[in-house]
């Protein structure tokens, strides 16, 4: 989903996630399905089983705050089962379960659970097929995940769902946790005949009218997830796109409301040409035997229903956003709610991309600086949630932890392993038929990027993805000699998590009439100091000039005293009697030394190190030193 913007909170947060708040800004969203937190982020009771098969039938109207439905679900025992459990509302009520024809007997407890008993036990391997016909009032949690909304002057109704997270079981008996994805679904909607219908998947014929109502059917056959699943009406006007590379070309039809048709074209104008940008840089869109969409509805924001998106709007962000989802969060979904960054950090992030790709560096450089202020406003925050966090909505759905420090460290792997590593382990995550059309957990991620990187990452995870906070850089740099420049870097972390953050730093150095030069220097522990090579004398320095870290910079200075590398080289013993020793820095190299007397006479020439002094009259002498570096003038006493 993607993180909207109000005029006022809707909620009262709890005192723990308010820094996550600004006066005018909250994702809701996302937040859209249940209320702030749930007793329950894993339902034990419906891990025995696995469903391949839904067939919903739903009958509604989107000016009546009411649902029936008939679900029938085919599933597999995962082990000896003498009942099986579903997630349901308490709220709604089941009028008869069927199997084979049969009734049979069931039980709605005070825990959101339908509870059926089968006629026998029912064996692990064993396929069944179940029918459950319900009827109710969706309950209202948090902002609905069963919405009869209106929209136009005069206004028309409007209905549509939003499940993410917990929301599914508020309007149909389900399986919602993340371990089971259903093979395919088919979805018939039944509605006053004056509407349009949307779900998931393609319309295989034509809608079915039957007096005043008209009955319209999805079919989507690739594997989903509960919660992805869902169905808006309105009197929706189509209009439809293609897009895509013969022989793939697929459609995209937007349902709109009529009266915003003429003014969002231009807008939907943009999602074939991001639709394209995602293809050529990932793989071809997940779900391109089928089609994409967009259904409008009231949303703030948008929800990435599998092959159709639904929309408060049609910005270029949104869209953007949403569509990312197909790949990351609807092809390749998150396998707990702690991995969340794995739908909302990789979304945020594409869209990001389309910023960078778009409308250039300035316009990118300028989205990851307004979230890394978003991130380094609070010290604390992990991108990875605890089981505790994972029952919070507010915390699931941050806007500071789960999209935008997720995006921002993805750019982070992007800069440490570099572009074409990067990208490379993205697509070869998406390819992974492990992972394909299934779960994924942080760790899957991480191996797919060390094998193109060929080095651990647990270091960087740890730090960026389960441990909490961010650096703040002292930057010192010092011209040392023609054409050397020394990098001094010190580091404080904002939590007690983290000790020391290591990673390669991007650092820009400056000279006169506008010349710039950019290093990186790999950062691995506090104090460490680099030698660079630069082509000019530096006169300012800039620390991430591309916005490429979560960071913030106490200072980046530069050391104006002059060239520091003539005081690290010294003659001693001095005074001196027999022989002087001549020390320099490891990076430099002497050339020549050459001695002169007070009257400017030169008296020795060496090209070593140490030399012999017994045969110089005693009193002052002046020594030239032409080194790797440049040309030193010192001066030593012969007693």
């Amino acid at each position: 989903m993607k993180k909207i913007y109000l005029l006022f909170l809707l909620f009262s947060l709890s005192l723990a996630f308010a820094q996550e708040l600004t006066t005018d800004a909250i994702a809701v969203s996302e937040r859209q399905a249940a209320s702030k937190i749930w007793a329950l982020a894993v339902n034990p009771n419906t891990g025995n089983y696995d469903i391949t098969y839904h067939k919903l039938e739903f009958t509604v109207d989107p000016a009546v705050n009411f649902i029936s439905g008939k679900i029938t679900t085919t599933y597999t025992a995962l082990s000896a089962m003498t009942t099986i459990t579903f997630d349901f509302a308490n709220e709604l009520t089941v009028s008869s379960v069927k199997r084979n024809g049969g009734n049979l007997t069931f039980t709605e407890n005070a825990n959101n659970e339908l509870v059926i008993n089968l006629p026998a036990t029912q064996n692990p391997g064993e396929v069944a097929t179940l029918e459950v016909n319900y009827s109710g009032t969706p309950p209202v949690t948090g902002f609905d995940s069963f919405v009869i909304s209106s929209h136009g002057s005069p206004a028309k109704p409007l209905l549509y769902t939003l499940s993410e997270p917990f929301g599914a079981r508020d309007w149909w008996p389900c399986k919602q946790d993340l371990n089971d994805k259903i093979n395919s679904i088919d979805v018939y909607i039944t509605a006053p005949s004056s509407y349009v219908s949307v779900s998931n998947g393609v319309e295989p014929e034509a809608p079915v009218v039957n007096g005043a109502n008209k009955t319209t059917h999805f079919h989507h056959d690739y594997p989903i997830p509960a919660y992805l699943i869902a169905i808006a009406v309105t009197n929706y006007t189509v209009y439809n796109q293609t897009t895509g590379t013969a022989p793939n070309q697929f459609p995209i039809i937007n349902y709109v409301y009529p009266e915003s048709l003429s003014s969002v074209q231009t807008e939907l104008a943009q999602t074939p040409l991001i639709m394209d940008f995602f293809g050529s840089k990932f793989e071809i869109y997940p779900f391109y035997k089928e089609k994409y969409g967009h259904a409008q509805c009231s949303l703030g924001g948008g929800m990435e229903h599998t092959t159709v998106s639904f929309m408060g709007n049609f910005s270029r962000e949104l869209i953007a956003h949403e569509l990312a989802h197909q790949w990351f969060g609807d092809k390749i979904t998150c396998g707990t709610w702690k991995d969340i960054w794995l739908n909302e950090g990789f979304a945020t992030y594409l869209a990001s991309l389309v910023i960078e790709n778009f409308d250039g560096q300035v316009a990118f450089v300028a989205d990851k600086t307004s979230m890394i202020s978003t991130i380094t406003a609070t010290p604390g925050g992990a991108v990875y949630l605890t089981d505790t966090e994972a029952t919070n909505i507010y915390r699931i759905f941050s806007s500071q932890l789960s999209y935008d420090k997720g995006a921002m460290v993805l750019n982070m792997l992007r800069f440490k392993l570099g572009d074409a590593l990067f990208f490379q382990g993205l697509k070869n995550y998406l390819a992974d038929t492990k992972l394909a059309y299934k779960y994924a957990v942080t760790s899957d991620l991480q191996s797919h990027l060390e094998a193109v990187y060929g080095s651990s990452l647990t270091e960087f995870f740890n730090d960026w993805i389960y441990n909490q906070g961010y650096p703040t850089y002292t930057i010192k740099v010092e011209n040392v000699a023609s054409g050397q420049a020394r990098i001094t870097v010190n580091q404080t972390t904002s939590h007690s998590s983290v000790s020391f953050f290591e990673m390669p730093l991007p650092i820009r150095l400056q000279g006169a009439g506008g010349l710039t030069h950019d290093v990186v220097v790999n950062n691995t522990v506090n104090g460490e100091q680099f030698t660079v090579a630069v082509p000019f004398v530096v006169t300012g320095v800039q620390f991430d000039p591309k916005k490429e870290l979560i960071a913030k910079v106490s200072s980046a200075t530069l050391d104006a005293s002059g060239f520091a590398l003539d005081a690290a080289i010294s003659l001693s013993p001095n005074p001196a009697s027999s022989a002087l020793q001549l020390d320099l820095p490891s990076f430099v190299r002497l050339k020549k030394m050459t001695i002169y007397n007070q009257l400017g006479q030169k008296v020795l020439e060496s090209a070593l190190a140490t030399t012999t002094v017994t045969s110089l009259a005693a009193g002052v002498h002046f020594v030239e030193i032409e080194t790797s570096e440049g040309v030193f003038h010192k001066k030593f006493i012969k007693i």
